[in-house]
């Protein structure tokens, strides 16, 4: 291939096109910047600096000298529905909606927002069929995803699996673990109506959308006692070990009813100390506790608990051996004894919950779906006090 002299005045020409479209890139820039408010600035800063009153503030003054801006009428909604003023987000988004110029997918942003604030405002059939609207176009995921919170919090499981199934896929990330907790909860429901045939085939389905579920496990097995088989019923307690050995603490109180009814408490006992030697809890103790005082003689109870406390050293502990102490106390120290329990008592209830290892909401007693966040499974099966000896 020969060389041409007059490739080289293409050099030159090339460089000057380039420069030429930067500087006309750089231009539009300045050019839609100095369009912008000169508030919006101003407002912006607010927001980074935390100050919503201020910036609400700034944002109704842009609306009003430039009304026909959707995207401040879009931050302004947002603003007051963040500051729980939900009737003026609601009004903002709905005057969105009614205008005619507005384009398809800014009217689809509008509703998206309007059915938030719905949801917000705690106004869930609104929500819900705005919400509706919106699942076969661009905002399908979040739309689906605000619908499995309402159903969530309307306990409608039926529609909560098929609203999970639907979001799955759709490609927004697996929902099988919730799945399963739905399942769960209409299988609970079917016992607390007598109905163990209907809840067992409701946990089957559970336990085929997560097969590690162990709250489907626990309440197999109290639908099998129900149906009056408790050998199966004990099996399927039993299995709970398996999936996870914390969670026995869980169980520990209806395995050791089983093997009573089976005649066979030894046996539980023994399964609950083999228990405890692998995840000592002090729920587990309070049920091992009471069994070895009663088969097994109050000296044989006081050294489990001093030996748990031992290993585990939390108030908790302590509290559960100050107890055992006080069944055989010498009547002339029984007075400050019993003094030293009632205040360590007062003290360790505060200790004795459950927390959420996501948002951290305390509780009394266990939760699978946390009352703050409406997670799943996210309190461990320990008191708080025991987790932070543990860590």
């Amino acid at each position: 291939m020969e060389f041409e002299l007059w490739w080289l005045l293409g050099i030159p020409v090339l460089f000057g096109l380039g420069w030429l479209a930067a500087r006309v890139d750089m231009r539009a820039v300045v050019s839609e910047s100095r369009t912008l408010p000169r508030g919006y600035y101003k407002a912006l800063n607010f927001l980074l600096n935390d100050q919503q009153d201020k910036a609400v503030d700034a944002f109704i003054e842009i609306v009003r000298l430039d009304p026909e801006s959707a995207d401040m009428h879009f931050a302004l909604g947002n603003l007051f529905r963040r500051r729980g003023e939900t009737e003026r987000a609601i009004r903002i988004h709905q005057n969105l909606l009614a205008r005619p110029d507005l384009p398809q997918d800014q009217k689809d942003h509008a509703r998206y927002e309007l059915g938030m604030d719905y949801l917000k405002a705690g106004l869930l059939d609104r929500a819900e069929e705005t919400f509706d609207a919106l699942i076969h176009g661009t905002y399908s995921a979040p739309a689906r995803r605000a619908l499995l919170e309402i159903f969530q919090r309307e306990k409608e499981w039926p529609r909560a699996i098929e609203a999970a199934i639907g979001l799955q896929e759709s490609g927004a990330g697996s929902r099988q673990k919730q799945i399963a907790q739905f399942y769960c909860e209409l299988a609970q429901d079917a016992l607390v109506h007598l109905h163990p045939d209907q809840a067992l085939a409701l946990l089957e389905q559970s336990l085929q959308a997560d097969r590690v579920n162990v709250r489907a496990t626990m309440l197999s097995g109290d639908a099998l006692l129900a149906q009056g088989d408790v050998e199966a019923a004990l099996v399927s307690w039993r299995r709970v070990e398996q999936l996870s050995v914390p969670h026995v603490a869980l169980v520990a109180q209806r395995l050791m009813d089983g093997y009573r009814k089976v005649g066979r408490p030894q046996e539980g006992l023994n399964l609950l100390k083999s228990y405890l030697e692998q995840a000592s809890s002090i729920d587990l103790i309070e049920v091992v506790y009471k069994v070895v005082l009663e088969l097994e003689g109050l000296d044989a109870a006081k050294q489990l608990v001093s030996n748990e406390l031992r290993r585990t050293p939390t108030l908790l502990g302590l509290d559960k051996l100050l107890e055992a102490r006080l069944v055989d106390a010498p009547a002339n120290v029984v007075p400050e004894l019993s003094l030293v329990k009632n205040l360590l008592h007062g003290y360790t209830q505060k200790l004795a919950r459950y927390q959420c290892s996501h948002c951290g909401f305390k509780a009394r007693q266990f939760y699978w779906q946390c009352p703050g966040c409406s997670r799943w499974e996210t309190y461990p099966p320990r008191r708080t006090e025991e987790l932070n000896v543990m860590n």
